[in-house]
């Protein structure tokens, strides 16, 4: 039997009860970790860890609550005795608001989960088990609407512009404990979400659904949409020690939709 990229490594995944996460879960058992799927809905998330089989575990976390986070971090440190992949995939689109509609509540909805969440989860995979191993990984999870800017959701475009700041500076600060910390920025994803999406802007709009993803893809170079297992396979590369000189970057994983430089 040929050898996984990540035998040995233990991993917690936000966010994991539908979207990337199940995927990105499966594909890294199937890669020969364990992993701890972590999300707010108990039953979506324990059939995601189901089925990855007997090497995943299901957690409720809600990631915007400090003994939540630190519960579910010490949760798989005693089911696995350590923590080696820290995937901070927990994320929420908010409502569209234009500025002059934003609520505060919907902005610091937002941001707790999207940016401060983050924050937390690396925090406690530092303190109770990274740092004392001296090795370790941290994956925020962007996206190019923080880089573009999106109009009605200044909420979000903060909060994933932030996630590539957050990425820089925990990269400084954890490289010399030998823990590296990569940010990956999708572009749209494949996913219910941004099928959702695209079926109420096109409605809005009073135009043909597969005409309006059409137009979406026209700038896209490969005119294509990025599938979970396609942002899925980026992480696990991330997550292994083919990238163990990878650390403090925001990668692009979006058809070609943007280009940096």
């Amino acid at each position: 039997m040929s050898e996984g990229r990540l035998d040995g490594k233990v991993a917690i995944i936000t966010g994991a009860s539908t979207g990337l996460g199940p995927v990105m879960a499966k594909r890294f058992v199937d890669e020969g970790a364990r992993v701890l799927l972590a999300a707010r809905r108990q039953e979506l998330v324990e059939e995601a860890a189901a089925a990855c089989g007997p090497a995943a575990v299901a957690v409720r976390a809600d990631v915007t609550d400090e003994s939540d986070v630190a519960a579910m971090v010490a949760r798989a440190v005693a089911e696995f005795g350590q923590v080696d992949v820290m995937c901070n995939n927990a994320a929420a689109p908010g409502t569209d608001l234009y500025v002059w509609e934003q609520t505060l509540e919907n902005w610091n909805a937002t941001i707790a989960i999207d940016v401060t969440a983050a924050m937390l989860c690396t925090r406690e995979v530092m303190r109770q088990s990274m740092l004392e191993r001296r090795s370790g990984v941290i994956l925020n999870f962007s996206s190019t609407a923080g880089l573009t800017g999106m109009a009605r959701k200044t909420h979000y475009v903060t909060a994933k512009a932030s996630l590539r700041a957050f990425t820089k500076a925990v990269a400084l600060e954890a490289g010399p404990h030998g823990i590296r910390c990569n940010c990956i920025v999708p572009g749209g994803i494949e996913t219910d979400l941004w099928r959702h999406w695209v079926e109420r802007i096109a409605g809005e709009r009073g135009v043909d659904v597969e005409a309006h993803k059409a137009s979406l893809l026209s700038s896209v170079a490969l005119r294509d949409i990025s599938t979970p297992a396609d942002v899925a396979n980026l992480a696990l590369f991330l997550a292994s020690d083919e990238s163990r000189t990878i650390t403090g970057q925001s990668i692009l994983v979006d058809a070609g939709g943007y280009m940096l430089g």
